[in-house]
């Protein structure tokens, strides 16, 4: 794997101070966010000095139960090849389901979702992630999300199912350690098993990222410094293995470039102490090995790196202190638990696995149905917290009215304080069909054909804004799409 070093993620609102930042190796940008035709000024010059830019994407869905769209995943080639990507990265994750495979109305999450960790799921995101590394002119590497919420009936741990997930298709780990912390705090989960079963050998790169606490729950925002749990889980993974890269993602709440280096030496010093770690670990693992056989250990060089016969030691004494198990395992031991295979699959009440199609039907209704209830106010399915679903609904919501406020940032403008409570009352009864800047139009009319804003000025305003973007152009004597002259005939009566 090529090695990264150190990165941040790239965003337009801080591109000027990435520019100048020292120490940066490479760069990650959200790949639905660079159009390959024109790049931003930024990225290019970054490219021209010889940077490293990644495109990470964040709407493929590969944990969904569809295959890959098509057109999705040629973007995300084109981005690739436009940015000269040594490889591209996704998410293990679901973001959108319903359509044909329920028969029922196809939903948009907006957000990453968890995808349960059972044989069912894990077999159709195996065959979509071959699907997509066909499709990809690099690499891919997928990334392990944070979650609030757990699915009934899980079969695997977190690490077992990354292991196995690797181990079926080839595909190379993004390993998030904020992530880790967040579904530690969220679903009492072992960071340290889960990255005792990882196979680190698989890692591409590694994500640090801050949260918060709020309603309870972890929340991984990308909007605070990265807290000191997370840290200590970058220690740990970098006492078992060298990450190839390591980078800082911040998305919300910018921070002073100052800030952003000082957490940049946080986790340059996070994997000094890890590296410390591991060098002691396979020092006494050497000395161990030389005394069982009668030998003098050997001592490191001037570096403080262990001898020759120290590294060819790595190999085969580390993987067994970590407990890993050998390539290959992973079909090994699926091969001993197909017995329990068939009296777990009912985790969602449907019927036993005939078939791919059977198996990616099951998968959908049952995200189908935790979705709908996250975001159209539909029973939670059996087995959910549901106070849990709860507050994830509400982070939904308030995700889409943040990001709906950055897609269309002429509508809190228009709708001044009004903006946040019209716009979560309108989520509780319209979700998300067809993306961000759709549903700001679709917000717009709503308003409008309900008579809001009650202010004449505002209203005049918010009409104008619709009818200029509604159509399949600006306006501009040419006709305007039919929805526009719909509204048009509703307002007119009023």
């Amino acid at each position: 794997m090529e090695r990264l070093g150190t990165g941040i993620g790239w965003r337009p609102e801080i591109a000027d101070a990435v520019e100048r930042m020292p120490g940066i190796d490479w760069v990650e940008a959200v790949a639905e966010n660079v159009c390959p035709g024109h790049l931003p000024d930024s990225l290019r010059r970054l490219r021209e000095r010889g940077i490293t830019v990644v495109p990470h994407g964040v709407s493929l869905g590969l944990g969904g139960a569809d295959r890959p769209d098509a057109g999705r995943l040629t973007a995300l080639a084109e981005r690739a090849e436009a940015l000269g990507s040594p490889l591209v990265t996704e998410h293990i994750a679901f973001v959108r389901a319903g359509g044909p495979l329920t028969a029922s109305p196809r939903l948009e999450a907006g957000h990453l979702l968890p995808v349960p960790r059972t044989r069912d799921a894990l077999d159709v995101l195996c065959e979509n992630v071959r699907i997509a590394q066909d499709a990809l002119p690099v690499p891919l590497a997928v990334e392990n999300i944070a979650a609030l919420i757990c699915w009934p009936g899980e079969e695997m741990t977190e690490g077992q199912f990354l292991y196995d997930l690797a181990d079926r298709t080839g595909v190379r780990l993004l390993i998030d350690v904020a992530n880790l912390h967040t579904n530690h705090v969220n679903r009492g989960e072992d960071p340290c098993k889960a990255l005792a079963e990882l196979p680190l050998e698989a890692i591409a790169y590694v994500h640090v990222a801050g949260g918060v606490e709020r309603d309870g729950v972890w929340h991984d925002s990308h909007a605070h410094p990265v807290p000191r749990p997370v840290l200590d889980i970058l220690t740990d993974l970098a006492s078992r293995v060298s990450p190839p890269g390591v980078l800082l993602e911040r998305d919300e709440n910018f921070p002073e470039p100052t800030e952003l280096e000082n957490e940049l030496g946080a986790i340059r010093r996070a994997l000094e102490a890890g590296a410390v770690e591991r060098v002691k670990t396979e020092l006494r693992s050497a000395a161990g090995a030389a005394a069982a056989l009668g030998r003098p250990s050997e001592a490191p060089d001037g570096d403080g790196e262990p001898l020759v016969g120290v590294r060819a030691m790595r190999r085969e004494g580390a993987q067994g202190a970590r407990g890993e198990a050998p390539a290959g395992a992973g079909a090994a031991r699926r091969g001993d638990e197909t017995g329990a295979a068939g009296a777990t699959r009912g985790a969602f009440g449907l019927p036993p696995q005939e078939g791919a199609d059977e198996t990616r039907q099951r998968l959908a209704l049952a995200q189908a149905a935790l979705l709908s209830a996250l975001v159209a106010g539909t029973p939670v399915p059996e087995g959910f917290d549901r106070a849990r679903v709860g507050v994830q609904a509400r982070a939904l919501a308030a995700k889409r009215a943040d990001v709906v406020a950055k897609v269309a940032p002429e509508l809190p403008v228009i709708l001044g304080g009004e903006y946040r409570t019209a716009f979560l009352g309108y989520a509780q009864t319209h979700p998300m069909t067809d993306g961000y800047r759709r549903d700001a139009l679709t917000f717009a009319e709503h308003l409008l054909s309900t008579g809001r804003p009650g202010d004449a000025r505002a209203r005049r305003e918010l009409r104008e804004w619709w009818l200029e973007r509604s159509g399949p152009a600006p306006r501009s004597g040419r006709p305007v799409h039919r929805l526009a002259r719909a509204t048009r005939r509703v307002l007119s009566r009023r």
